[in-house]
């Protein structure tokens, strides 16, 4: 080993750092051919042997002629088009107001005026401090920019067009969505406190809590994907898919293959993702892909080359339903990571959940209100409600019927819990995913055990959950040692010495990267879903979950927390000073950010 002469004789990339000759580790002794350390483990992973200086010329010429294709690719790509178009209108707006300087004195005065005015009708708003707060910078220090752009996202006829059209859609499916009387209350009897998340969840996000439904928990995406592929099987009426990331590769190739076949023998198919995704992961043509093989597909909110709030707002939810009484949500996302196919951030850590029964009724509802803001003719909600009983069961195949024969009582010994599925919308102003989290935070006794990729947390949360740890409950939060955006980790981080100096524990996973975002207390109550802790899961984005009570699964969630705790490393006040001081004020300024990220 040594310091480089010339470029990698495999990648032709000069590097800084320590080089090796083939000759140390091929069996071919003769060759003399120079690899860097990225180019040696490549073999070493691949077990094969190392190439002959002339066939890592060849090789060598073949790595750089992809790099230039994908160089192309980028500057000629979709992707920075549509970069590009938003630049071009954020200068163009930039040079109109800076063309008015010659108006400066008079400018300076309305300025002032309509950003105090702003400002006080900011603050008298029903709302987040937080969510406030990122507003009152840019407006202090930039009254006409930060005016303008506080206009421009809060008055966008898009945005109030789409929330019109969901509360619309809520309303239709709301006779479908009726709670059962007799199941509020024995859940209010369970916990004692009257059903008052239940009852704020009928109220405010118009999702009924069941019984007579079974859990299953996966711990990991590698144990989602058979399930998910069996269920899938046994498709008779249809199937409905929405994901926030799809991407090319083992797992969409096995779905697809169900799907088309499914298809082909008259099982109605549904299809529809993030319009995110035609940017980096799929071609924009891929619905019209779809539909030619029988499959209905469309995306959500597609990528456009024009300045839009609305494209701020991303459809987060992970759903799967299958014939109205099988449903799947959770952190899975239709990528190969997702399932260890593929390795970006060592270990992906996930976790999904199966609904089997009555409940999988409300993601139906869930995926149709969604499904149809862009449809001129709604569907005939009827035809995809379940009318007869749903088998339940384990995999022994032990089933009973989740209607009509189970008493709905927790006392029963083989009661299965009570299930409530719900969905959030960042457009309606009520925040349920939040409070939902609150809730299970504030009612804690002995413990609450929280996954969560990101922690950007606003002020609610944040008190929450220092004063669980400060009353005695032991608060325990795991998070990714090895993140995926590196802001988000270095804000994250801008909260651990507050919430350790409280009581609060944190761990990081240190095999690799923790994507799951579950919650659960007491062994009595759970949630698994895709609201992860920060601002853009809890206000920005549409998300869905699933809340456990007194479920046997609510014990599985634990479980796994426990077993992936061993493999975590503790984090101390002393680790939080030895932070790398840059670090440390790189996340302290971003927090003046965080609910705008």
């Amino acid at each position: 080993m040594g310091e480089p002469k010339s470029a990698c004789g495999l990648c032709f990339v000069k590097y800084s750092r320590k080089i090796v000759k083939t000759e140390e580790f091929s069996e071919n002794r003769n060759s003399s051919v120079v690899l860097c350390i990225r180019c040696v483990k490549i073999n070493v992973v691949t077990k094969t042997n190392f190439l002959s200086g002339s066939q890592a010329i060849r090789q060598g010429r073949r790595i750089v002629m992809r790099r230039a294709k994908k160089l192309l690719r980028i500057i000629f790509g979709r992707t920075t088009f549509v970069v590009t178009s938003l630049f071009l209108q954020a200068a163009l707006l930039g040079i109109i107001l800076m063309s008015l300087t010659q108006y400066s004195a008079y400018l300076y005065g309305l300025s002032f005026f309509v950003g105090a005015v702003t400002l006080i009708r900011i603050l008298a708003k029903e709302g987040s401090m937080s969510m406030k707060t990122a507003w009152v910078v840019p407006i202090l220090l930039l009254p006409i920019f930060g005016t303008l752009l506080y206009l421009f996202f809060k008055l966008q006829p898009g945005t109030h067009k789409v929330n019109r059209r969901i509360q619309e859609l809520t309303r239709k499916t709301d006779g479908f969505l009726r709670q059962e009387r007799d199941v509020l209350y024995a859940y209010g009897r369970s916990e004692g406190t009257g059903g008052n998340i239940a009852v704020y969840m009928n109220r405010y996000g118009r999702f009924p809590i069941y019984d007579g439904t079974e859990v299953t928990y996966y711990p990991l995406g590698d144990d989602f994907f058979p399930a998910l592929l069996s269920e899938l099987e046994r498709a008779e009426k249809f199937i409905f898919m929405e994901y926030f990331i799809v991407d090319q590769g083992e797992m969409l190739d096995s779905v697809l293959k169900i799907l088309r076949r499914k298809a082909k023998s008259g099982v109605e198919v549904r299809f529809m993702y993030d319009g995110m995704n035609w940017l980096t992961h799929l071609p924009y043509h891929f619905p019209k892909m779809m539909r030619s093989e029988g499959i209905r597909c469309k995306m959500f909110a597609p990528i456009r080359p024009v300045l839009s709030s609305m494209q701020n707002n991303r459809d987060h939810r992970k759903i799967c339903v299958i014939d109205g009484e099988t449903a799947f949500t959770g952190g899975v996302n239709l990528a190969d990571e997702y399932i260890n196919r593929k390795i970006r951030f060592g270990h992906w850590k996930d976790s999904a959940v199966r609904v089997k029964g009555k409940a999988a009724q409300s993601f139906t509802m869930m995926f149709l209100q969604m499904w149809n803001i862009t449809e001129s003719e709604e569907d005939d909600y009827r035809r995809f409600i379940r009318t007869e009983p749903v088998r339940i069961g384990d995999d022994r195949g032990e089933e009973s019927l989740s209607e009509g024969k189970r008493p709905v009582t927790p006392d029963d010994p083989d009661f299965p819990g009570f299930v409530m599925p719900y969905a959030d919308s960042p457009l309606d102003n009520v925040q349920v995913g939040e409070q939902v989290y609150l809730d299970i935070i504030n009612g804690a006794k002995n413990y609450v055990h929280i996954m969560t990729p990101y922690l950007i947390l606003d002020d609610p949360v944040l008190v929450a959950l220092k004063y669980a740890a400060r009353r005695g409950v032991n608060t325990v939060i795991m998070m990714p040692h090895i993140p995926d955006k590196i802001y988000a980790y270095l804000l994250a981080r801008s909260f651990y010495r507050e919430l350790i100096s409280a009581g609060v524990r944190i761990y990081e996973y240190e095999p690799g990267f923790i994507h799951s975002k579950t919650f659960v207390a007491d062994d009595e109550k759970a949630v698994v879903g895709t609201i992860n802790l920060d601002f853009r899961s809890l206000y920005l984005h549409f998300e869905d979950a699933v809340y456990l009570s007194r479920c046997p699964a609510v014990r599985d969630v634990e479980r796994d927390f426990s077993e992936t705790l061993k493999k975590c490393i503790p984090i101390t006040l002393e680790d939080c000073e030895n932070f790398p001081l840059w670090k440390r004020i790189a996340g302290s300024a971003l927090r003046l950010f965080a609910p705008l990220m």
